[in-house]
């Protein structure tokens, strides 16, 4: 090669750094003013770009030529943890036809990275963000793993944990015993002086669990910023230092082959004394510069904002049109919303909640989901309930209580989570099968009560599939998989109600999925045709007109799409009993799931159905 001549390679991250410099530059030096940092960031860049494998240079560049890949009709999720699916990540290979044959081509492995056993909140306080956890496997197994992932079109997502470390991460090793350098990396203070002028504006996570924000670090004799438990020491994002060595960290696990980094816990990521500390204008900052990072390194890689705040404070994490942030969201208040539709039966507040996210541009794209590894946060619209005489504290109690059969009529088998009695303020932990009341019905050997039930679950998994963007399915829930008792057993788990929903996949279910009976066939039979029609129709099209539609009745949700000359009427009734949606559409329809044909007219509905209705336009 003649001197001065650069290599293709070399030629395309030059290319995309020159579109992306000047933004870059002004963001960075706005935050940090800090020329040497600034340069030493862009030849980490450079230097993660040019170890990026072939096979993953070929896949950036099929992303780009398409990039609304992951929007599409036929994308589905499954969350999973590792040791409980598999025990292994080489598990999760030995186990993939059963992946391909659910239909999942969208993987999120819950956090797998090394952390301390009884200290690491499932995973969530990280002590070194480039070794797996020995019990999983090596971070080989998992560039092995999406490599196989990739040639069978599947994506595998990650959680990053960017607000802190574990307490034994070496930057908090070496903070404790004295280094000044590794300190700055973290809040440290002499006294409790500047601590307790924090706790006057930021709120608490866990106030019953883990209160306060700050934590006695005895071996440093200083106290440490920790806003979520005392073994997560946070990051401090206003050292240049910890911004660009944990984007190198994000950029490794790129390299490795992951194509969806979780941003966990993203709002906290930047800290202002007289503040919340919460969704602050420096964490877009640091949002869009790590998206500009991908954009140049691994531009096939997608970001998403864990964000579970407030509906008008989620929205910001995409960014503009101009300057986008995460590529996807979580859509958190439309799953809390749809719990408290099913404990409610009136869907008004759904409706509500729903016309303000159909009317957002197509390009903001959510994650939807019915039940996650987390709790279900009651965090509502109560400006909108008020007018209905619902007030926030009561209601949640309702909620709460209905979900552990605590109200008549209610046959949903739940538990309450970091409960704050002096607040109200206690979330809601089970499975979907669970808390739709199929677990109280197999216990109580009622055909009739575990019908109701399974119809329930299906009619949320199809009201699921019905919503723009992905939709995730919580591993075990394919086969209706029934709370785990067991955690209260586990002196590691019991203190911890989150672990209910998170036991291992039972196979037993899964073998049982081919039968007629139960509700594994049932339920697993369904959402596979659910999943056939979303695929087939163009109106499930991420790219589709979508709107409410008045069904004259507060028991009964009506949604409806349009693409490409298709038009599609959901109909969903959230009661126990038999609804009429009060519509009246001229044109003739087809029933999906039944392949009849049908007048969209004053539709009648059984306890818990819904129906796909569609109609062609030449």
């Amino acid at each position: 090669m003649k001197k001065g001549r650069i290599s293709p390679k070399e030629k395309i991250f030059n290319d995309r750094l020159s579109v992306y410099m000047d933004e870059m530059k002004w963001l960075y030096m706005e935050l940090y003013n800090d020329e040497k940092a600034f340069s030493y960031y862009v030849s980490m860049l450079r230097s993660y770009y040019m170890e990026r494998r072939e096979e993953l240079l070929s896949l950036d560049q099929k992303r780009l030529e398409s990039p609304g890949w992951y929007k599409g009709n036929d994308m589905l999720g499954m969350l999973m943890y590792v040791d409980c699916f598999a025990g292994t990540i080489n598990g999760i290979r030995d186990h993939f036809d059963y992946i391909k044959e659910v239909g999942v081509n969208y993987l999120h492995l819950m956090p797998l990275l090394k952390s301390p056993e009884g200290r690491s909140d499932g995973g969530y306080a990280v002590s070194d963000f480039r070794q797996v956890e020995d019990r999983f496997g090596t971070m080989e197994d998992l560039s092995a793993l999406a490599q196989l992932c990739h040639e069978q079109d599947v994506s595998i997502c990650l959680d990053f944990v960017m607000n802190h470390t574990s307490e034994d991460h070496e930057w908090a090793r070496r903070a404790r015993a004295g280094e000044k350098e590794y300190q700055d990396r973290y809040f440290f203070y002499d006294n409790w002086d500047v601590p307790f002028r924090f706790e006057e504006t930021v709120p608490q996570v866990f106030p019953q669990s883990a209160p306060g924000n700050f934590t006695w670090c005895e071996e440093a004799g200083k106290v440490v910023m920790t806003t979520f438990y005392p073994y997560q020491w946070d990051l401090n994002y206003r050292n240049p230092v910890v911004f660009n060595d944990m984007t190198a960290n994000m950029l490794f696990l790129c390299n490795q082959g992951v194509d969806i980094i979780r941003l966990d816990a993203v709002p906290y990521i930047w800290k202002t004394m007289g503040t919340t500390c919460r969704n602050l204008p420096e964490v877009h900052t640091l949002v869009r510069l790590m998206r500009i990072a991908c954009e140049i390194v691994a531009p096939g890689t997608l970001l998403l904002g864990e964000v579970v705040m407030a509906p008008s404070e989620v929205v910001p994490y995409f960014g503009t049109i101009e300057s986008p942030e995460c590529h996807l969201l979580y859509n958190v208040t439309t799953m809390a919303s749809t719990w408290h539709t099913v404990a409610t039966h009136d869907v008004r507040l759904l409706q509500d909640q729903l016309s303000k996210v159909f009317s957002l541009p197509r390009d903001y794209t959510f994650l939807n989901y019915l039940r996650c590894h987390d709790d279900i946060g009651w965090g509502l619209d109560y400006s909108f309930l008020r007018q209905f005489g619902i007030e926030e504290v009561a209601h949640k109690k309702y909620l709460n209580d209905y979900f552990r059969g605590f109200v008549f009529g209610s046959d949903a088998r739940g538990e309450l989570y970091n409960d704050d009695p002096r607040l109200g303020d206690a979330r809601l932990c089970g499975t979907t099968a669970s808390l739709c009341g199929i677990e109280a019905a197999e216990y109580e050997l009622d055909e009739e009560k575990l019908q109701r039930g399974i119809t329930l679950d299906v009619m949320l998994h199809a009201f699921l599939m019905t919503l723009s963007g992905p939709p995730v399915l919580y591993s075990g829930d394919e086969v209706g998989q029934l709370n785990d008792y067991g955690y209260h057993e586990d002196p590691l788990k019991w203190e911890d109600s989150r672990y209910l929903h998170r036991g291992r996949l039972c196979w037993e279910d899964v073998d049982q999925r081919r039968r007629r009976k139960g509700r594994q066939g049932q339920i697993f039979r369904s959402i596979k045709k659910l999943e056939k029609f979303r695929k087939m129709h163009p109106a499930f099209d991420s790219e589709a007109d979508v709107w409410i539609v008045p069904t004259g009745n507060d028991h009964v949700l009506g949604i409806g799409r349009y693409y490409k000359g298709e038009k599609l009427i959901a109909l969903f009734n959230f009661d126990g009993m038999d609804q009429t949606a009060w519509i009246d559409m001229p044109e003739l329809y087809t029933n999906l799931m039944e392949n009849k044909k049908c007048m969209a007219c004053n539709y009648g509905l059984h306890p818990y159905q819904f129906v796909w209705l569609v109609t062609k336009f030449k």
